[in-house]
């Protein structure tokens, strides 16, 4: 086989990884929790239904790539709770690290693309990066709604948390603002999230 196969077939087959990294939030019928791979999947299924909200105009296949790759430095780093205390920079240096290696296994060419794209992510600098951003703040979201919160509530999140972390939503994607806002405010009044 060609080299270049070779290495995509070595990157495919570290990638399957994914699957086992557990994340805190439950799937939909709160029988079990979501899996990495199964939370990115749902993002690319999420972007291209609610491309149409993108403050932005935006390239919905450069979208669809972000979230699909986004999380795969959780391979090497772990899921991390979005609303665990501990400070963000060690956090910040294992996923650079982990985007580093598992990038490299791919040709030059796809480990500069699908590394710009994961940076893009992580600091909001291109329109797609910043709904890519929007779309992984929403989809737990809808999770914690279809779930009744338990998550939050096994973890006293408060809602200012919340707010914060998702207020990339109002900027980036502001028509999907209202329903997060009703959302949180039944996630207040029905005891899901500390109000403070």
């Amino acid at each position: 086989m060609p080299h270049r196969l070779d290495a995509q077939l070595e990157f495919l087959a570290e990638i399957d990884k994914l699957k086992s990294i557990l994340r805190q939030n439950l799937v939909g019928d709160r029988s079990r929790r979501e899996n990495s791979a199964e939370h990115s999947w749902h993002l690319g299924v999420v972007a291209c239904c609610l491309a149409e909200y993108a403050q932005e105009p935006v390239d919905l296949l450069v979208v669809v790539k972000t979230v699909l790759i986004h999380d795969l430095v959780e391979i090497d780093a772990g899921d991390t709770f979005s609303y665990d205390p501990s400070p963000k920079a060690a956090k910040v240096a294992r996923e650079a690290e982990a985007a580093n290696r598992l990038f490299a296994l791919l040709p030059d060419d796809q480990r500069r693309e699908w590394r710009a794209l994961w940076q893009a992510f992580e600091d909001g600098s291109t329109a797609e990066g910043r709904f890519a951003r929007v779309i992984d703040r929403l989809q737990p979201l809808i999770l914690h709604d279809l779930t009744g919160g338990p998550v939050w509530k096994a973890h006293q999140v408060k809602r200012s948390q919340v707010v914060a972390r998702v207020g990339v939503i109002e900027t980036c994607a502001p028509a999907l603002w209202p329903w997060v806002e009703a959302l949180l405010e039944r996630a207040t009044r029905d005891g899901w999230l500390v109000d403070a």
